[in-house]
C-alpha cells in the first residue's frame, strides 16, 4: 500500500513541477506565446516545449530512482527546471547567427529539433549526476 501512496505523491509532484517549468518557459519567451503558437500548429515551438517537458521528466525520474525522500525529488525537480532555463539562455547566447526565438516563431523545425535535443541532453547529464 505504501508504494501506491508514494506513486500518487510522485505523480502529483511531477505534474506540478512540470507545469511550473512550462509556465516559467512561457515567461522566458518574449517574442511569442508558447501555447498560442502550438494552437496555431507551430511544430518547432511544440518540439521545444516537448523537450523541456521530457527533460524535466527525465530529471524527476532519476531523482525518484535515487532519492530516499519525496522532498529530495522536489528539490532535484526544481533544480532541474533551473538548469533547463540556464541551458535555454546559454543556447540563445551561443547561437549568435540567428535568434532561436525568432526561428522557433517562424516554425523552423531544425531549430525546434536542436532545442528539443539540448533539453534532453542536459536532462540526461543532470539526471546521471544525481546520486
Amino acid at each position: 500500500m505504501e508504494a501506491y501512496i508514494a506513486t500518487i505523491a510522485y505523480f502529483f509532484i511531477s505534474i506540478v513541477i512540470i507545469l511550473i517549468g512550462v509556465v516559467i518557459f512561457e515567461l522566458l519567451t518574449r517574442k511569442y506565446k508558447d501555447m498560442e503558437e502550438v494552437h496555431n500548429g507551430n511544430s518547432a515551438v511544440a518540439l521545444s516545449i516537448a523537450g523541456k517537458i521530457v527533460g524535466i521528466s527525465i530529471i524527476l525520474a532519476f531523482a525518484i530512482y535515487h532519492s530516499n525522500y519525496i522532498y529530495e525529488t522536489v528539490i532535484w525537480g526544481v533544480f532541474g527546471v533551473v538548469l533547463q532555463m540556464i541551458a535555454y539562455v546559454l543556447v540563445n547566447l551561443v547561437i549568435r547567427r540567428f535568434s532561436v526565438e525568432d526561428e522557433l516563431k517562424k516554425n523552423n523545425i531544425a531549430v525546434g529539433i536542436i532545442s528539443f535535443s539540448v533539453s534532453i541532453g542536459i536532462a540526461l547529464v543532470v539526471g546521471a549526476s544525481i546520486t
